[in-house]
């Protein structure tokens, strides 16, 4: 991606914290960009497209994440636990250390537009995150027995709400805050972090 564009994605990230999704203009992205709104349009065919373009780059971000992780398989035995926040704390810290890009992403979406968005994009720069849940459920077989759906929107929606506390002071961004809200998303999951059980060993 170009410098100029990347300028422009980096402005209307700005700007939709600052008016709103649906109140952002253009214009606003123009000014914060400090370029002409006809020179957006050079990149952007519409705002639509613009945000829409904002979301996959921040989503992108996010996905790296997992690229420069040290996976260590056999931790999921010994601490199970352990292993799952030593993925989901580098993700967390992502976003409470971004706030135009977390107040984006989450207003982004919560709106009535992402649905529709959703059901038609690419994620296949999740990749590597995808290869450590499988890894995760070959160790835990039980993990098959959640709604996949429910898991991750409960796991994605909570972290990014969260962090969108965070950087707006509602929450200190501090140690205790990052256990106790990993402790509030995992509530539960433990039952399911155990080898010897299976769908098949839970109905004998």
């Amino acid at each position: 991606m170009d410098d100029t564009k990347t300028r422009i994605i980096l402005a209307a990230i700005k700007a939709v914290r600052q008016y709103g999704l649906e109140g952002v203009r253009i214009q606003n992205v123009s000014e914060l960009a400090g370029i002409s709104a006809g020179a957006i349009y050079r990149h952007f065919e519409s705002k639509d497209q613009l945000l829409v373009e904002s979301f996959t780059y921040v989503d992108r971000q996010a996905a790296e994440i997992f690229e420069h992780l040290k996976f260590q398989p056999m931790l999921m035995l010994t601490d199970p636990m352990g292993a799952v926040k030593g993925l989901w704390l580098p993700y967390f810290r992502f976003w409470t250390s971004r706030p135009d890009e977390t107040v984006f992403y989450h207003r982004f979406r919560d709106s009535a537009f992402f649905p529709q968005y959703d059901r038609g994009r690419d994620v296949a720069y999740f990749e590597t995150f995808i290869g450590m849940v499988h890894a995760f459920k070959k160790v835990f077989p039980s993990l098959d027995r959640i709604n996949q759906d429910l898991l991750w929107l409960h796991v994605l929606t909570s972290t990014v709400m969260y962090a969108k506390y965070v950087v707006e002071g509602t929450l200190p961004n501090n140690q205790e805050t990052e256990d106790t809200v990993f402790q509030l998303l995992t509530t539960g999951l433990s039952g399911y972090l155990k080898p010897d059980q299976s769908p098949e060993s839970g109905r004998k």
